[in-house]
């Protein structure tokens, strides 16, 4: 029986998956016209699966002769480009070993001897020679390559596409996280000049594997149904889609988190409520691939992209900017096109607590003690305790947090994250420019009768800096659409006063009422 994977390319015989062909659009156009180009794609989506579903199909087909290889093995030889070579060359042969080509499409036995630096080339140029076929070599991880290594390598594929393309490999493609612009700063230049040689600057095109669409996620998940009649109902669907955005290592881990390795796991049909909580045990538990991506958080280029979007401030003019932006869509954590987002609210709800790490690990309260005995959070007791931990705490944690413009906000998602524990939801609304954080606390309960209904609380974070006004009637504006949205009649807003002249924290700290544009009652909370 097929799974949904979660670690490794995946195979067709033990796995549920899409086409690989309809993944990577145009790129058997590219290679019938014998391109070198790029595919990009960020961690855990699927590229080396694309890559071995591409090349297996042109090999099979008669036509072509492509050979996927990977380059990590030689990412240790670092600025060592002979060491380079002659792994890459290795990995060739064993590739083409371990395919059981026929001998008549097996590359030259030795490899041809050649000048240290131009032993790749030469190798290709050997092997294009003397097989029928024309020659695709497809080259993994090609970032895993540093240095003198890296700039080798692409320098041998360029000047073999150059001097003689009919006796070099017919098309060549390199896959990793990044577009062919980064190549400069892993091979020794500077990305941030545009206009300076690329050592790859043959390429016809980049193409970015994308994430699922909702059809996509639909037809992966209704394969499980064919195999095994489990249902996954439409909205559950529609939910896991919204969570994932389609990133397809988080549509395959929820899956599994909620069916099993064996299907074992839930047997009755798939709900919204069996999304809610796998996606729950999926971020507590911060698997292999979340951990690779959040350990990229304290990069200046990523921080000056993902600190705005937390805070909700308007990014800096750096001239930099674009650069980064590019980094960061590149390893996935934000979303392609022009809105400057979170690329879907799995890694927006990982990296906030992250973020926030720190400060759960000095909070004393225990998330039972704020329970009333049918589940539901004693929430005016919360605020109060937050506010009494934000006097003893506050100036401290959000000193020493990397990420100042948002550090107060970070302290208060925190406490909640430690006092909702996993038994309840936070729901949150960040973003550039919006001047603001929306928090909706979520808690399921059952009455007296065993029914099910769900406690929700509403928070708006706000921030005073410098010579700002106060924001409060911004706030209280803001704060009114959101409850208008939510269909609540009341909330609490919360201003927290960073402004080097503004009282000492004790003194700031207090509660009052205030009423919103449209009458409602709602609780103010300055820090």
């Amino acid at each position: 029986m097929r799974y949904f994977n979660t670690a490794g390319p995946c195979d067709p015989d033990l796995h549920y998956m899409l086409p690989a062909q309809e993944r990577l659009p145009g790129s058997r156009m590219y290679i019938e016209h014998g391109s070198y180009f790029v595919v990009h794609a960020p961690r855990q989506s699927g590229k080396t699966t694309v890559l071995l579903g591409l090349a297996r199909e042109l090999t099979a087909e008669g036509r072509f002769l492509a050979l996927p290889i990977s380059c990590e093995t030689a990412e240790p030889f670092g600025d060592d480009f002979v060491g380079v070579e002659e792994v890459l060359l290795s990995e060739l042969r064993f590739t083409a070993e371990l395919l059981e080509l026929p001998s008549e499409l097996l590359p030259p036995q030795p490899w041809p001897d050649a000048a240290p630096g131009t032993r790749l080339k030469a190798g290709l140029a050997a092997w294009a020679k003397q097989c029928p076929r024309p020659l695709v070599v497809l080259f993994d991880e090609i970032d895993a390559l540093q240095g003198e290594g890296l700039r080798s390598v692409l320098r041998q594929l360029r000047a073999g596409f150059t001097q003689n393309r009919q006796m070099f490999a017919h098309s060549v493609v390199l896959c990793g996280l990044r577009d062919v612009r980064d190549y400069k700063a892993a091979s020794g230049g500077d990305p941030t000049r545009l206009g300076t040689s690329s050592p790859f600057n043959v390429k016809v095109k980049s193409i970015r594997i994308g994430d699922f669409a909702k059809a996509d996620v639909a037809e992966l998940y209704r394969q499980h149904t064919a195999e095994t009649g489990q249902e996954f109902d439409d909205k559950a669907i529609d939910l896991a889609f919204y969570y994932t955005q389609g990133q397809p290592w988080l549509v395959n881990a929820l899956a599994w988190e909620i069916v099993g390795f064996d299907g074992m796991g839930v047997r009755e049909k798939i709900t919204i409520d069996h999304v809610e909580e796998a996606k729950g045990r999926l971020i507590r538990a911060r698997a292999t691939h979340l951990d690779s991506l959040i350990d990229k958080l304290n990069q200046p280029r990523v921080q000056r992209v993902i600190e705005p979007i937390i805070a909700g401030a308007e990014p800096s003019g750096d001239i930099t900017l674009d650069d980064d932006l590019g980094y960061v869509r590149d390893l996935g954590l934000i979303a392609q096109g022009n809105e400057l987002r979170f690329a879907n609210p799995i890694y927006q709800e990982v990296i906030v607590r992250v973020l926030g790490g720190r400060t759960e690990t000095v909070i004393t309260a225990t998330p039972a003690s704020f329970r009333f005995s049918d589940g539901r959070i004693d929430f005016p007791r919360l605020l109060r305790e937050f506010a009494a931990f934000w006097v003893q705490h506050g100036d401290v944690l959000a000193a020493r947090d990397n990420y100042h413009e948002a550090a107060a906000q970070l302290v208060l998602m925190a406490y909640l994250h430690r006092i909702v524990n996993g038994a309840g939801y936070i729901d949150r609304e960040v973003g550039v420019g919006r001047g603001r954080i929306d928090l909706l606390v979520r808690q399921p309960f059952r009455d007296a009768d065993g029914e099910r209904h769900e406690q929700r609380e509403a928070l708006e974070l706000k921030v005073r800096t410098g010579n700002r006004a106060d924001p409060l009637p911004d706030g209280l504006v803001q704060l009114d659409g959101y409850l208008d949205r939510l269909g609540m009649d009341t909330g609490t807003l919360v201003v927290f006063d960073r402004r080097p002249v503004a009282k000492p924290i004790a003194e700031r700290t207090e509660f009052s009422s205030a009423r919103t544009p449209s009458g409602r009652q709602v609780t103010v909370l300055r820090a």
